[in-house]
């Protein structure tokens, strides 16, 4: 017998945004993950951005994040058209703000779907659209005095 996508595990979720913060805290993986968790889903993509050491061929020393006070809203605009977009079960996002050091985690986002490949391509859409849309800049100091923004 052949298996139909009638069921409703392989629709999107009636309320699939778990999780939208922007924190000056250290950010958690776990924390994430568990968020996405769905009995539903049989994929969950997960994206972790970190500080490196270096950006354009210049060594970064320091680096801080700031955000417009619209920037949560513009999060949960992002996560609304990645839902409508994709039949997402789960979604998760967080990103840091403040002085960060090398290795800390910047943005943590995770997405659950019925299936792998649309967990990937949800997971993408959501990174990407939230560092091109929201109004998050980076203030990088490099070794050599230099410094540099860069933001949406």
């Amino acid at each position: 017998m052949a298996r139909t996508h009638e069921h409703p595990g392989e629709q999107a979720a009636p309320d699939p945004v778990r999780l939208l913060a922007i924190r000056d805290t250290p950010l958690s993986v776990d924390e994430v993950f568990a968020a996405v968790g769905d009995d539903a889903s049989g994929g969950t993509a997960l994206f972790v951005g970190t500080v490196r050491n270096h950006d354009g061929g210049s060594d970064v020393d320091t680096l801080g994040y700031s955000c417009h006070p619209s920037a949560e809203a513009e999060m949960r605009r992002i996560a609304d058209q990645v839902v409508a977009r994709f039949p997402v079960r789960a979604l998760a996002a967080v990103h840091r703000v403040g002085d960060l050091a090398i290795g800390d985690l910047a943005v943590v986002v995770a997405v659950s779907c019925p299936h792998r490949g649309e967990a990937f391509e949800a997971c993408r859409k959501l990174i990407d659209d939230l560092k091109h849309e929201v109004p998050i800049w980076k203030h990088q100091k490099f070794s050599d005095g230099t410094d540099e923004w860069v933001g949406a």
